[in-house]
C-alpha cells in the first residue's frame, strides 16, 4: 500500500506521519508526505524528536505535492485542518482519501518542557494509528471499505 500525508506546509505533522509509517511498517506500506503550499523546510523540532524516537530522519524533506504524480498513492491521508478543505490535484485519481487531524506541536508557544509533551504526543498518536493501518491495509478490503475503517481510525 503506497500512502501520501498531506499538510499545507509539509512541514511538521505531514512528515511525522511518513517518517512513523515507514519506520513501523517496513515493507508493507510506502510513505510520502507533501503540502499544497510547502514551506521548503522541515521543522527543527520534527526532526529533533523523531530521532529522540530513533526513527530515521534522512531523507526528509518539505515537498509539493505536485512532485508525487507518478507516486500513485492508494491513499491520501490529510493531517492538518486547511489541507482537508484543499481541493487535491486530478492525479490523486482513485486513492482513498481521508483526514485524520492532528495538533500542531510547531504550534505550541510554551515552554521547552511544553512543546516536548506536544511532539511526543503527536508522534505516539500518530505510531498508535500506523500500528493500526497495518492491520488494516492487511485486510484486502475494498476502497470504500478502507475508507470507512481509515476514517473511523483518524476519528480515535
Amino acid at each position: 500500500m503506497k500512502i501520501l500525508y498531506i499538510c499545507t506546509h509539509n512541514r511538521c505533522r505531514s512528515i511525522l506521519s511518513e517518517a512513523i509509517t515507514n519506520h513501523v511498517a517496513g515493507q508493507s506500506i510506502s510513505a510520502k508526505s507533501a503540502g499544497s503550499q510547502p514551506s521548503g523546510k522541515v521543522h527543527p523540532l520534527s526532526i529533533h524528536y523523531l530521532k529522540e524516537a530513533n526513527i530515521f530522519t534522512g531523507d526528509l524533506q518539505s515537498q509539493s505535492w505536485d512532485d508525487f504524480e507518478d507516486f500513485k498513492p492508494d491513499v491520501v491521508i490529510t493531517v492538518c485542518d486547511s489541507a482537508a478543505g484543499e481541493a487535491c490535484p486530478v492525479w490523486f485519481g482513485n486513492a482513498v482519501k481521508v483526514h485524520w487531524g492532528l495538533a500542531d506541536p510547531s504550534k505550541i508557544e510554551g515552554s521547552e518542557q511544553e512543546k516536548a509533551q506536544g511532539f511526543r504526543a503527536c508522534i505516539d498518536q500518530i505510531t498508535q494509528r500506523v500500528n493500526k493501518l497495518l492491520l488494516i491495509a492487511e485486510k484486502g478490503l475494498s476502497p470504500a471499505e478502507l475508507k470507512a475503517e481509515l476514517t473511523r481510525l483518524g476519528a480515535q
